[in-house]
């Protein structure tokens, strides 16, 4: 495994030197819908439905806001806030989010807040940042003495490779980050992802992706934790 991570470190600033073209591919004003078959092993087998839409106002500032429903009775809202600086090759950006979990089956609340820098171009897309996180219990006493739960301090990380230029019609993508659409995870829990997208036409994008959540993978135990299958569409405005 850190074969692997040191290899895909490797390959993203070579994939950057070989682009013979500015940019990262095409990103205008979009719906998407995605259906997803997880399970982990707290709370088992269990269906989400996700719902994003894409906001670049301006060459230089766009937002993503996520909605996402489980059946674990489990919900999530995310907000992302993205100002961009345009280069010779891809661009730089600072990225802004805030996520908020429901996780009503245990009757509890998941607030994290992040800042993050980050470059991306067409074959690669790499964020750093921190993030702090809230834990609040719904049974909590506000009379009491008992106080939120509260981490001040995590790192944010995110490496994503393309296969292809983003501006192609179909492409596939490999990331190893602590964060996805909807969880903030600590600096030492991996995610690993693939994913893919097909262009029907102008308009109708199909998705696809897996994610692997293993645990340990800092304490050389890992062990499998869960996973994740969805797919959907994309409409593009």
């Amino acid at each position: 495994m850190k074969k692997i991570i040191v290899l895909l470190f490797i390959m993203c600033p070579l994939l950057a030197w070989g682009a013979n073209q500015p940019g990262f591919g095409d990103r205008r004003y979009s719906l998407t819908a995605m259906g997803e078959y997880s399970y982990n092993t707290v709370w088992g087998h269990h269906g989400n439905l996700d719902m994003q839409a894409l906001l670049p106002f301006n060459p230089h500032f766009e937002m993503e806001a996520k909605v996402q429903l489980s059946t674990a009775n489990v919900y999530s809202g995310v907000l992302q806030f993205r100002p961009k600086f345009e280069l010779p090759v891809g661009e730089m950006f600072i990225e802004t989010d805030i996520y908020y979990r429901a996780i009503a089956r245990n009757r509890m609340s998941d607030i994290t807040a992040a800042l993050g820098v980050g470059y991306r171009m067409d074959y690669v897309s790499v964020t750093l940042g921190v993030f702090g996180r809230v834990l609040n219990d719904w049974n909590r006493d506000w009379h009491s003495n008992d106080s939120y739960m509260v981490e001040p301090f995590n790192m944010l990380y995110r490496v994503e490779v393309f296969c292809r230029p983003q501006n192609n019609n179909w492409n596939l993508s490999f990331m190893i980050s602590n964060v996805d659409d909807y969880q903030m995870e600590r600096m030492w829990q991996l995610l690993f992802h693939v994913g893919a997208w097909y262009d029907v036409n102008e308009h109708w994008r199909l998705n696809f992706g897996a994610q692997c959540k293993p645990t340990g993978m800092f304490h050389l135990n890992a062990e499998f934790y869960g996973a994740t299958f969805r797919t959907g569409f994309t409409y593009r405005f």
